[in-house]
């Protein structure tokens, strides 16, 4: 079925006409933090009560994605009200609307929408979040919602889009930082009449929660921007690769593709322009491992998801052996933005090497827990105590671990680091995809490097040994430390084994999986240290008190 001309400005022309009988809109979160919270049952309060007051004609309640504030959930905001309301339960709803008609707020739940929280970031990726009800496509739409996609069919060659890609220096938001230009290159230059694009949402770092919000508050982005890539590259079909784990992102993504496929912007023939796009989605069991992208392919081909060596990479000879492009979530949400404003306006944001914003998720021993949109350069120090509010408790801080599993243990003394790729690696962790727990001065950092390397042990796939093996003796080594029976040889075993498996593994898993460890050691080496004098100390004591029963 071929689509007809599709016409944005309709479209556009009666949400605005809509949205104008209305004095106040309500946006309720309705992401999964807030979810957990019973942000659904305060949506259907504020639903209820509206109609009892008899606003219907002036007040329009609607679900919205995630607001970033995840430590304030349920979060509620009035437009064009700016009033930003925090922990709302059910009974607060009667008060909050009694005061919004009455041109009043209800000052002890109130948000201070000036605080570095919303005032620090700069939201590209996240520009949608909270604004719009992901499960409405004339809301996504409202918000200059699949422009980019029908500039670049109906104006643009492909090389002609994969060159504003590489203009805006855009990098791989999954972790390495390849540039993403430079990826769409190699597809679209691959020999094949058969291509695909996949996207990479199999989000399994600890603490993170980037691409599941972004596909529950803006799954329609994503889709557009794997759309514009299979345009650029040569692909007519795409796959989303999701954990089954994420039911609500999975639900929207389901519905935002019936959506794109009705309203004809994917499907054949779009916009009559000749180009054809289609998007399965294929849920993965929450293996670890299928993060990583060949591990990912072999996953969707059915087989057990185990990596590939490389070369070939995807790009070459991906699924079915065919050239495949793969980005995760992020990476692709930046795309429309990119196009729309130009690939010079992108690179006019972050740094020389590191263009753009990137998205974090702020967890662990935080005052703001939530999500957060920063331009990249900033220092640790502004996200973690400007925008994030520091440590909670009365306690200091101690280290941040960024990059997940794969990433490392970061000081104090370090924290006025500029954030980006080369600069994250150059203190032995990485961006990765944009985890970002911050650890107090309660925890232990060596039982921090135990906690990521159990889990490196439990996700790795066993098909390399340095990985099968060396997760486990590392696991160990680090419990002997805990246990106050390490040695000094224990100490240099463990370094040892972390280079090993560094150099030998066969994945970026079994490669990264030392980091938490090594950086622990660099920046903490004397918490090992002193678990070692106490377990020779203790066995000096147990020496000692032996002595005598061995003189009778």
């Amino acid at each position: 079925m071929t689509t007809s001309e599709i016409n944005l400005e309709e479209i556009i022309r009666k949400q605005r006409e809509e949205l104008e009988r209305y004095e106040h809109i309500i946006h309720v979160c309705g992401s999964t933090g807030c979810v957990s919270s019973d942000s659904q049952a305060v949506l259907a309060a504020f639903e209820k009560e509206v109609n009892f007051l008899g606003l219907q004609d002036k007040v329009l309640v609607k679900q919205v994605g995630c607001m970033g504030l995840c430590a304030a959930g349920p979060v509620v905001s009035i437009k064009p009200d700016n009033l930003l309301y925090k922990t709302v339960k059910v009974e607060d709803v009667p008060q909050i609307l009694r005061a919004l008609v009455k041109g009043e707020a209800v000052e002890d739940l109130l948000i201070d929408t000036s605080a570095p929280f919303f005032t620090r970031q700069q939201k590209v990726t996240l520009e949608n979040s909270g604004e719009i009800n992901p499960e409405k496509i004339e809301d996504y739409i409202l918000h200059d919602g699949y422009k980019a996609l029908l500039q670049v069919i109906t104006a643009m060659s492909p090389q002609g889009v994969i060159d504003e890609i590489k203009k805006s220096g855009l990098r791989g938001r999954g972790g390495g930082g390849f540039p993403t230009g430079n990826k769409w290159q190699i597809v679209h230059d691959a020999a094949g009449a058969v291509k695909y694009v996949i996207c990479n949402a199999d989000e399994g770092d600890p603490g993170a929660f980037m691409d599941r919000s972004i596909i529950e508050s803006d799954p329609h982005a994503v889709l557009e921007g794997m759309a514009i890539a299979a345009y650029a590259v040569g692909a007519s079909r795409g796959y989303v690769y999701v954990r089954a784990e994420y039911p609500l992102a999975v639900k929207r993504l389901r519905t935002a593709i019936r959506q794109a496929e009705r309203a004809g912007f994917l499907g054949e023939n779009i916009h009559n322009s000749g180009f054809s796009f289609t998007v399965e989605i294929r849920l993965g069991a929450g293996a670890f491992v299928c993060g990583e992208e060949t591990a990912l392919i072999s996953s969707i081909e059915g087989e057990r998801g185990m990596p590939r060596p490389r070369p070939p990479y995807p790009a070459i000879s991906g699924l079915d052996g065919k050239p495949t492009l793969i980005n995760n979530v992020e990476t692709y949400a930046n795309v429309p933005a990119i196009i729309r404003k130009g690939g010079e306006w992108f690179a006019s944001i972050g740094t020389e090497k590191s263009k753009g914003t990137k998205v974090f998720a702020l967890t662990g021993k935080i005052a703001n827990t939530g999500l957060v949109e920063v331009p990249m350069g900033i220092t640790l120090r502004e996200i973690i105590f400007d925008i994030g509010g520091g440590v909670p408790g009365g306690h200091r801080f101690k280290a941040v671990q960024t990059g997940g599993p794969s990433g490392g243990c970061i000081p104090e003394e370090l924290l006025d680091t500029p954030v980006d790729y080369e600069n994250l690696t150059r203190l032995g962790s990485i961006m990765g995809s944009g985890g970002m727990i911050v650890i107090d001065d309660t925890s232990d950092i060596v039982s921090v490097a135990r906690y990521f390397m159990e889990f490196s042990m439990d996700e790795s796939c066993g098909k390399c040994v340095p990985c099968r093996i060396g997760t486990v003796k590392i696991y160990h080594i680090l419990n002997k430390f805990l246990e106050g029976t390490a040695t000094e040889a224990d100490l240099e075993q463990l370094e040892n084994l972390c280079e090993m498996m560094q150099t030998t593994s066969l994945c970026g898993l079994g490669k990264s999986a030392p980091n938490p460890v090594l950086s622990s050691l660099k920046y903490f080496r004397h918490e090992y240290l002193s678990k070692i004098r106490r377990g020779e100390s203790q066995a000096e004591e147990v020496s000692a008190a032996a002595q005598p029963a061995i003189g009778k």
